[in-house]
């Protein structure tokens, strides 16, 4: 941790610790120039370690804190949205003063936010080559890596953390979490294809260069499948769902238990791994050939 993240850690543990005590002003400070350092990635919300994936506390603090402190008020449009090259808000909303929409300067970033309703929010971390497509919302504390690609309705959720060239297709969902503050946000490594549809939640990890089939979801609360490895993989008390490398899940089902469920032939829903990728296969084929 650099010297200034350290400072602004300490403040924002203060600060946060002190409730409603905290000085108003004091807080504001501390939270714009948090929001700021997410915004140009020098600080996240989850980071990588020798033993894995884990959350940065004094920072999902810190985005708390935008939270408490902040008021609600209306945003006007911006006073340039009557130029046709005009990307920002083009309409009225409210939301906390304190939680704004980021400020993107498209061209020197090299990011694209394709005109159509998109938005995202201060405090979130775009890389260079990273395309939005409308309508698509980013929320505070997300990271989202070199030339990932999210599509139409989709949801970076709060504080996920997105690996570079990941496809996040039309309608895929990673939630958010902010609370509480040591839980690990869903983490989507390098090189992954979430497929239409799809739906990440709960400090699920997926692997690097896995693939979801459209329609999968993974929950703290799913099973997954294994039918290469014969294995199960589950959340535990102490660690999200975590998929491996190179997976290929597909939506699939197994028999629910019981007499009742026998009789009326009761499925319940089950993802399933159906092979792993190697270093000849692309995202694109290893799902075209798993869904044979």
């Amino acid at each position: 941790m650099s010297p200034g993240a350290k400072s602004s850690s300490t403040e924002i543990e203060r600060l946060f610790e002190a409730g409603v005590d905290a000085d108003p002003d004091e807080v504001r400070r501390a939270v714009s120039l948090l929001l700021d350092a997410l915004g140009r990635g020098e600080i996240r919300a989850a980071e990588p370690g020798p033993d894995g994936w884990h959350a940065v506390s004094w920072v999902k603090q810190g985005i708390l804190l935008a939270f408490r402190t902040g008021v609600t008020r209306p945003f006007e449009p911006h006073p340039a949205a009557s130029n046709p090259d005009f990307q920002g808000s083009t309409f009225r909303y409210f939301d906390r003063d304190t939680l704004p929409l980021r400020e993107t300067r498209g061209v020197e970033e090299n990011v694209r936010i394709v005109p159509g309703g998109s938005s995202v929010r201060a405090g979130a971390y775009l890389a260079s080559g990273v395309v939005i497509m409308p309508p698509a919302y980013v929320n505070v504390g997300a990271w989202v890596d070199d030339g990932t690609m999210i599509d139409s309705h989709a949801l970076v959720g709060s504080c996920a953390q997105v690996g570079k060239r990941v496809h996040v297709s039309a309608g895929a969902q990673l939630g958010g979490v902010l609370e509480p503050v040591g839980l690990r946000p869903v983490i989507i490594e390098d090189d992954v294809m979430l497929g239409g549809n799809t739906g990440v939640f709960e400090g699920t990890l997926v692997g690097r260069r896995s693939v979801l089939a459209p329609g999968v979801q993974l929950t703290a609360s799913t099973a997954v499948y294994d039918l290469v490895r014969s294995t199960v993989y589950r959340a535990t008390a102490d660690s999200p769902l975590t998929i491996p490398e190179n997976a290929v899940l597909v939506p699939g089902s197994r028999r629910a238990r019981g007499a009742f469920a026998e009789e009326h032939g009761i499925s319940l829903y089950a993802p399933v791994i159906v092979k792993y990728r190697d270093e000849r296969t692309d995202a694109a084929t290893a799902l075209e050939d798993a869904l044979r």
